[in-house]
């Protein structure tokens, strides 16, 4: 009898093995993917040096412009062996690299930094800043109300990431000042301001939350247009100074000056260099 059992016991544990075994083959074959945003870095090695300059965006426009800069920098090639630089694609991403100050340098507004704290813990400080802005609601034939009989029913799109100020934040708050909510109006969250605007002239919403840009002007009309804010905080270049590394401090604002003198996006052509360095220094 308890040769049997014995027996049994063998084959219970051999099966549970068998079945660990496959489910461990499945995790190896098809591992989740990691919540983590897109990454550029430099053709080649820029030096023997193992560290590498991290930079977070959460902004296409001026990425690949960026890093051509930087990869092209003395000053960056003598500190480090690359450029590792990352475009964020929502908060999830903005948390890790700014909350954790994993990121050397980083295009975010204002209200990121100060909510986790990040000049304080991490030592960030604003070596440049582009303009402050204004939040709207946009709309393809009509000049929207701020009016609950207005927007009741209407179909909003806003991001769906709650740290925008133009494209969530100021709209979500608008609409919670005139007593709407889910329930009375449809929002739809997209996952940049690009798309809020194929969405609206697609018809998939009546109105967008977003910021007006000069190149609104070829597909949209400024009629159609209705201030919500007009003085949001604008994208801030943020440079992690644990040290007084002031050649880099130089190096990167002759890199984001390029970048902004190479930018496509009227917004991002326009830059505030901060505590300025000196010609020569840069």
């Amino acid at each position: 009898m308890f040769k049997v059992r014995k027996s049994a016991l063998i084959a219970v544990v051999a099966g549970l093995c068998l079945v660990a075994g496959f489910f461990s083959r499945i995790v190896a074959i098809s591992p989740v993917t990691p919540q983590i945003g897109q990454f550029l870095t430099c053709s080649d090695e820029l030096s023997t040096n193992k560290d590498f300059l991290t930079v977070y965006l959460t902004e296409n426009a001026v990425a690949n412009s960026l890093r051509n800069s930087l990869c092209s920098n003395p000053v960056v090639a003598r500190q480090f062996g690359t450029v590792r630089l990352i475009v964020g694609h929502n908060d999830y991403d903005t948390f890790r690299y700014i909350n954790h100050g994993v990121a050397d340098l980083a295009l975010v507004k204002s209200n990121v930094i100060e909510a986790f704290r990040a000049n304080l813990i991490y030592d960030y400080e604003v070596i440049a800043a582009h303009d402050n802005y204004s939040a709207y609601f946009i709309a393809l034939r009509e000049k929207p109300q701020l009016t609950k009989e207005y927007l009741i029913g209407k179909r909003i799109g806003i991001l769906d990431y709650p740290s925008s100020r133009s494209g969530y934040i100021i709209p979500k708050t608008t609409l919670q000042s005139l007593g709407l909510n889910d329930e009375n109006v449809s929002l739809s969250h997209y996952s940049s301001h690009g798309e809020l605007r194929k969405a609206l002239l697609s018809g998939e919403v009546d109105l967008i939350g977003s910021y007006w840009a000069e190149e609104d002007e070829q597909s949209l009309s400024r009629s159609y247009i209705t201030a919500l804010d007009k003085d949001v905080s604008g994208m801030r270049w943020y440079l992690k100074m644990q040290t007084r590394n002031t050649d880099l401090r130089c190096a990167l604002q002759s890199a984001i000056t390029d970048t902004a003198k190479a930018s496509s996006n009227s917004y991002y052509q326009n830059i505030d260099l901060i505590d300025r360095c000196p010609n020569e220094a840069i």
